[in-house]
């Protein structure tokens, strides 16, 4: 099993670990910051550096069971097992994907009640797609997006019974991506300090701290996905 560190610490840039296994396939420490790809949100890159040497990574994802992989470089150099390596992320590169991840989050207050149907996040821009034949101008969605970003509100997590998803599915807005169940407990985010708050949804990825943090975005364009499938674009300005 690798601690995931990053649930409950998105912005530590550096630990230390202890190697479990190495392969060209995937190296699992007992515990990371990596975030492993899902959701929509791609893995994170960095390196592994130990007494000896160290390791360019190029991708993370989900091993087997609880275990995360931290996929190597073509040929690189493997730490040996039970050695103590510091693992440091792109932390530029995090932050974009944070930063662009709760975007999606807030497009989904612009059009509350909306289910998505698909979506991605990326660096630079990032998508969502709605069951919606006739969404809002452009520019609405913008401006009423910019607002609630700049109304500095702060994001949090909170750890939840399942059963709550079960009370309340509507928590869930995703249609292609329903949240892992099983373990007894989801993991929230939380949008803004009142109730109801600005948003709350299940979700397993990393977050800025408080949306001011996200700054100004650009709505590049609305494309048409089929009869009611509309997809959103939205990139850091």
């Amino acid at each position: 099993m690798t601690d995931r560190l990053f649930l409950d610490e998105p912005t530590l840039r550096t630990v230390l670990a202890t190697v479990v296994a190495a392969a060209p396939e995937g190296i699992v420490l007992d515990r990371t910051i990596f975030y492993a790809r899902s959701g929509g949100q791609p893995g994170d890159v960095g390196v592994l550096r130990w007494a000896g040497g160290e390791t360019a990574i190029a991708d993370t994802v989900k091993g087997d069971g609880a275990a995360i992989l931290h996929i190597p470089t073509a040929e690189a150099l493997l730490p040996p097992v039970g050695a103590t390596v510091e693992g440091a992320i792109d932390w530029q590169r995090r932050h974009r994907l944070m930063r662009m991840h709760t975007t999606l989050h807030l497009l989904c207050t612009v059009l509350p009640g909306i289910a998505v149907t698909g979506g991605s996040v990326r660096p630079d821009s990032s998508r969502l797609d709605f069951d919606l034949p006739s969404p809002p101008p452009r520019e609405e969605i913008e401006q009423h997006l910019n607002a609630v970003i700049a109304a500095a509100h702060p994001v949090r997590t909170e750890w939840v019974d399942e059963a709550v998803l079960d009370e309340n599915p509507a928590l869930v807005r995703t249609l292609s991506v329903q949240p892992p169940r099983g373990s007894g407990r989801v993991r929230l985010v939380r949008i803004g300090a009142g109730e109801p708050p600005v948003d709350l949804q299940p979700c397993g990825g990393t977050h800025v701290a408080n949306t001011a943090e996200i700054g100004p975005v650009v709505v590049r364009k609305i494309e048409n996905k089929g009869r009611q499938n509309r997809r959103i674009t939205v990139a850091l300005a």
